[in-house]
C-alpha cells in the first residue's frame, strides 16, 4: 500500500461569521501517525472532517499525495474514517459490516471474500464473523469499525476520538493495538483526541490547536519539554506557572520579583524573553520537596511553602504547595513505607533551573 502525505495549506473554514479554522498549515508525512490534540471547540474534528470530505473549507488548499481534493466528495478521496460512535449496522454481521463499502463499490464476491477474511484477522475477530455488534464488547466494536474502514484499502485513516468509549485499562490495550496495526500497514494515520496521554502515547507527532489555530507542532518529546507557549505547557501535561518583574538581568543571571513570594534568581541561557514581566514554568515531578529544615542541593533553587493538600496517584504523591499567595503542584516519588508530607507542614521547594521555560508575559 503507497504511504501518502497529507498536507494542509492555508486553511480556513467558517460557519456563518463564526471562524473555526484560521489559517491552519500542516505536513503529514507518509506512513506517520500524527495527532490532533485540543480541548473541545479548538477546530481538531471540524479538521478531521475536513480531511474527509465532510466539511468545506472557505480558503486554501488540502491535498493528499501531492493532489488537491478540496472539490472531491468524500468517496472520492479514498480515506477511510472511524468514528468516536463506531456507526455499525446493528441488524448486520461482523461480516456483513465489514464487506459493507466493498459491496457498495460493486466489488466480486472472491475479491470480497478474500478482503473481508483478511481485515478480520488484522483485528483478531475472524472467529466472530457471524456475531452481531450487540453481542461484541466496546472493544470488539471498535476492532470491527477499523476492520471496516481498513478493508477499503484508504490511503489516509482518519481516527475520531475511537478510544473514548472504552474504560481506562481497555483503552491503554487498544492504543497499542492500533498503533501496531497502524505499523504493519503502513497507512498514514490521523488521530483526533483531547486526552494528552493518547497522543503522547501513539503519535510520531502532533498538532495542538486552541481556538481553530494551530498552537505548535513536533513530537511529543519536544511539545513537553519545549512548549511554545503556556497554552501548550499547560495543555500536554501539568504545568506550575508563576509570573514576575524583572528586577534585573545578564547574560546568565535573571532576577524577578514574584508578588507574594518575593525575590527569585535564575541562572538562564541567552534566549530568555526581553519582556519585563515573565512567567516562570516547570513542570510538577522537576520540583525537590524536602522539610523546611534539610539540607538543600544548592543546584536547585528553593522556596519555603506550606502543604495545602496531597493525593497519592501510585508512582507518586502529588502534593499542592503554598508558596506566598500561590499554589504550585509538586509531585514525590511513592515507595512503601515512606511517610508523606503532612498537611499544614512547611516544605522547602526546590526549582531545577535546567527544567524551567520562560514565557513573555
Amino acid at each position: 500500500m503507497k504511504k501518502v502525505t497529507v498536507q494542509c495549506r492555508n486553511i480556513r473554514l467558517s460557519y456563518g461569521s463564526t471562524e473555526v479554522l484560521k489559517n491552519v498549515n500542516l505536513d503529514i508525512e507518509p506512513g506517520e501517525f500524527f495527532a490532533l490534540l485540543g480541548p473541545s471547540g479548538s477546530g481538531k474534528s471540524t479538521l478531521l472532517r475536513l480531511i474527509a470530505g465532510f466539511n468545506r473549507h472557505q480558503h486554501g488548499e488540502l491535498l493528499i499525495d501531492g493532489k488537491d481534493v478540496s472539490g472531491k466528495a468524500p468517496w472520492e478521496r479514498n480515506v477511510g474514517m472511524v468514528f468516536q460512535s463506531y456507526a455499525l449496522w446493528p441488524h448486520l454481521s461482523v461480516w456483513d459490516n465489514v464487506a459493507f463499502g466493498l459491496v457498495e463499490r460493486r466489488v466480486d464476491k472472491a475479491t470480497i471474500k478474500a478482503k473481508v477474511g483478511a481485515a478480520l484477522e488484522q483485528v483478531s475477530l475472524s472467529e466472530y464473523a457471524e456475531r452481531r455488534p450487540s453481542q461484541l464488547s466496546g472493544g470488539q466494536q471498535q476492532r470491527v469499525a477499523l476492520a471496516r474502514t481498513i478493508v477499503i484499502e484508504p490511503q489516509v485513516l482518519l481516527l475520531d476520538e475511537p478510544l473514548s468509549n472504552l474504560d481506562k485499562t481497555l483503552r491503554v490495550q487498544m492504543r497499542q493495538e492500533l498503533l501496531a496495526m497502524q505499523r504493519r500497514l503502513g497507512l498514514t494515520t490521523l488521530f483526533v483526541t483531547h486526552d494528552q496521554e493518547e497522543a503522547m502515547t501513539t503519535a510520531d507527532r502532533m498538532a495542538v490547536l486552541d481556538k481553530g489555530i494551530v498552537q505548535q507542532v513536533g513530537s511529543p518529546v519536544t511539545l513537553y519539554d519545549y512548549p511554545a507557549n503556556p497554552f501548550v505547557a499547560n495543555f500536554v501535561g501539568t504545568m506550575n506557572l508563576m509570573t514576575g518583574k524583572v528586577r534585573s538581568r545578564s547574560a546568565d543571571m535573571l532576577t524577578l520579583d514574584v508578588p507574594d513570594v518575593g525575590e527569585l534568581r535564575l541562572p538562564i541561557a541567552g534566549d530568555a524573553p526581553k519582556t519585563d514581566s515573565i512567567q516562570v514554568s516547570f513542570r510538577p515531578h522537576a520540583l525537590r520537596l524536602e522539610v523546611a529544615d534539610a539540607a538543600r542541593d544548592a543546584r536547585f533553587v528553593w522556596m519555603p511553602g506550606t502543604v495545602e493538600a496531597s493525593e497519592l496517584l501510585g508512582e507518586s504523591t502529588r502534593y499542592r504547595v503554598r508558596v506566598g499567595k500561590q499554589n504550585l503542584t509538586a509531585d514525590h516519588p511513592h515507595q512503601m513505607g515512606l511517610t508523606r508530607f503532612p498537611v499544614g507542614g512547611a516544605v522547602s521547594l526546590g526549582i531545577e533551573p535546567s527544567q524551567v521555560r520562560l514565557f513573555g508575559a
